[in-house]
């Protein structure tokens, strides 16, 4: 077959979130043209595969791109979510997507877009139901915006055998079920098994009708300290206030994260089960509540085996009947932890650059793409957050992102980008402070005189975890 030679600026591979974030920048900064690569027949990534309960879990007033509003602006009045800013479905999110492409990308005739196209290496891709292979020339970079793989667990395959007799699906195939089950067995703890646990609850299940399957417990975020409404500046300006200064006073690792939760910036399930885990997830403290009337939550490790009448774990078993559902929440949303530098020549990675905002961090690598050109200089200013997995995870990812805060607030240019681009949020939020605001402005000086002893302590218990002989308290 013959090949069709193409032309553009930028190969974007990869239509989700980062892919469309990172578009959305340089079509509105620069006079490139872009072509989008996907394999999914809709922009929008792994939202094309999602469970039909999902919703974001931040706000949706910075999720998106930066040219287009995804919030409805206004707080929900109802649900686990009440009094804060509302939470898009998987499907607005799509939707949002579609109206993305086809309302500002292609009318721009600076945008083309290949769905249903298998990406294969050196520029060249393939139609999936045609055939059709293209080969494009980059005059200036090929975009990989599939480095964060995102695993939903619609395409997840399960790391443990699961026998055909098991009545075994993802969450997405929990609305179809027509019967009432003996029970309900949920795998993983994270916020895809958060999500399946409280829908089973919101569609009045017996809350000892669930078995949880816990391999590890996780520190979770407090939605409440999320919002960027200028109602909410104590809550989440005082929680990265009350985070520096529980990490600068700590004297252990434990210590420090006994005093992050006692200030209210991490949440858990059980009191009386130390977390070991941190993804990120975002939970309100209603959804917490509503989560504890799950009693029966097994900790014997990951599983190892399916059959029809019991499910095997690590350090022991648990009795179920063919009649029990078991639900796969065991994919990990973001699957690939490689750092590798977001500026390589002709290519670029699109990367984590601010801890829990991947589509903020692919707007400003292409904000930083379009303004810088030394490449040495765009490194520095795109120093790649590490994905959080375990709970120590937690001190790189917030010493990068502090770093990474305190280089940007040094260069007035990027200061003024970061107070008016919509997926920051929160940069406005602090500019909005004026002359008679001293209570905000107090909170504000403490965060500057703080921030500096927290750094130094995050970078003191790494070296503790390198080398454990330097180990503090």
């Amino acid at each position: 077959m013959a090949i069709t030679p193409l032309e553009t600026d930028y190969l974007v591979i990869g239509g989700g979130a980062m892919g469309m974030a990172f578009t959305d920048v340089i079509l509105s900064e620069t006079d490139a043209d872009l072509i989008i690569v996907d394999q999914n027949a809709k922009p929008g990534g792994h939202w094309n595969h999602a469970y039909p309960f999902v919703t974001l879990h931040q706000p949706s007033s910075f999720y998106g791109v930066s040219s287009r509003e995804l919030s409805r602006g206004q707080l929900d009045q109802v649900g686990l979510n009440k009094g804060m800013g509302d939470l898009a479905s998987g499907q607005e999110v799509l939707a949002y997507y579609e109206q993305v492409m086809n309302h500002t990308f292609l009318p721009s005739g600076r945008v083309r877009f290949f769905p249903m196209c298998r990406y294969v290496g050196e520029g060249r891709f393939e139609h999936v139901l045609s055939g059709e292979v293209f080969e494009v020339k980059a005059r200036r970079k090929t975009v990989d915006a599939t480095h964060l793989k995102t695993s939903v667990p619609s395409t997840h395959t399960p790391k443990f055998e699961v026998s055909p007799d098991a009545w075994f699906m993802p969450p997405n195939d929990l609305p179809k079920i027509d019967r009432k089950p003996d029970g309900f067995v949920i795998i993983g703890a994270g916020k895809t098994a958060i999500d399946t646990v409280l829908w089973l609850l919101e569609h009045h299940v017996d809350p000892d009708d669930i078995q949880w399957i816990m391999p590890r417990d996780a520190w979770l975020l407090d939605r409440r300290n999320t919002q960027t409404g200028p109602d909410f500046f104590f809550d989440t300006i005082g929680a990265q206030a009350r985070q520096f200064e529980a990490i600068a006073n700590s004297t252990s690792l434990e210590d420090m994260f006994d005093r992050l939760e006692a200030c209210g910036y991490f949440l858990r399930l059980d009191p009386d089960v130390r977390p070991s885990m941190f993804h990120g997830a975002t939970v309100s403290q209603r959804e917490v509540e509503e989560l504890r009337r799950v009693r029966n939550v097994i900790r014997k490790g990951r599983v190892k085996t399916i059959t029809a009448d019991r499910v095997i774990l690590d350090e022991g078993e648990i009795a179920i009947t063919p009649d029990t559902v078991l639900v796969d929440c065991a994919a990990r949303a973001v699957t690939n932890d490689a750092i590798v530098p977001v500026f390589q020549g002709d290519r670029l990675v699109l990367q984590m650059v601010r801890s829990y905002q991947p589509v903020f961090s692919a707007a400003f690598i292409a904000h930083i793409e379009a303004a810088y050109e030394d490449e040495a200089e765009q490194n520095r200013l795109c120093a790649v957050v590490p994905l959080p997995n375990h709970d120590t995870d937690y001190i790189r990812f917030t010493a990068a992102y502090m770093m990474n805060q305190y280089n940007w607030s040094q260069i007035p240019e990027l200061r003024a980008w970061l107070r008016e681009n919509r997926l920051d949020g929160f940069s406005k939020l602090l500019s909005e402070i004026g002359p008679e605001d001293t209570e905000k402005t107090a909170l504000l000086q403490s965060m500057r005189q703080t921030a500096p002893a927290a750094v130094a302590k995050l970078f003191e218990y790494m070296q503790a975890l390198d080398d454990p002989a330097q180990a503090t308290g």
